[in-house]
């Protein structure tokens, strides 16, 4: 089956994603998800990388999260932190994230006859997401195949890498430039609040890629 639906929030590591997805899959189907969070600054990113890349971009509302709050990626009155959310995670951990993305994504996919989907989970440089592991991957793999009787395949990328490994990946599948037009910060600013831990953690896999951030470069006027 050809073709194959990626995940996409305009950050740093699903853009990536998008463009090593374009050398491999055709066609190629992008998903947002406007699900009440914080920094919605990411949805008008995601539109301008897929444009970009010349890649169709269906947004879905996702209201169930936002209803259920309790989370700094979507309650602004919440800190954001590397801690202290439940068992250690950062309070911008939002249960069952992904789970729910890739479920409803398995669904446009199945619809568009399409079996793969691809998604920018990361367990070497990650936030301490449980939903970002190898193994809850494979075990989604195996729930939507179960489940929707279909042979879905989940693909992720950056799963062993890190982020400077991701800066390099995106060097070598031509998604560097398109990373100018991506979104990290938490805060949800343009430019970004280089603070927040999502900040910090882009720009040490910059640093240690020895390249430019081409987003910090835009945000100078130098790009």
């Amino acid at each position: 089956m050809a073709g194959a639906v990626c995940l996409t929030s305009g950050g740093q590591d699903s853009t990536t994603c998008l463009y090593w997805a374009k050398q491999r899959f055709a066609p190629l189907l992008a998903l947002s998800f406007d699900y009440g969070q914080r920094h919605r600054i990411e949805l008008e990113a995601a539109r301008a990388v897929c444009e970009r890349a010349g890649v169709p971009l269906t947004v879905l509302r996702l209201d169930v999260l936002r209803e259920l709050g309790g989370t700094a990626l979507i309650d602004p009155q919440l800190p954001i932190a590397a801690s202290g959310g439940r068992g250690g995670l950062p309070t911008t951990f939002v249960p069952g994230r992904n789970l729910l993305f890739l479920t409803v994504a398995a669904a446009f996919a199945y619809h568009h006859e399409i079996a793969d989907l691809v998604i920018g989970a990361c367990e070497t440089d990650y936030s301490g997401y449980p939903d970002c592991r190898q193994q809850t991957m494979a075990a989604m793999e195996r729930a939507l195949q179960l489940g929707m009787d279909y042979p879905f395949r989940i693909h992720t990328p950056l799963m062993h890498l890190t982020k400077a490994q991701t800066v390099r990946l995106a060097c070598e599948v031509g998604a560097y430039e398109a990373l100018a037009y991506s979104h990290t910060c938490y805060a949800g600013t343009f430019p970004p609040c280089q603070q927040c831990p999502a900040c910090q953690l882009r720009a040490r896999g910059f640093a240690e890629a020895g390249l430019p951030d081409p987003l910090l470069l835009r945000a100078q006027g130098k790009r």
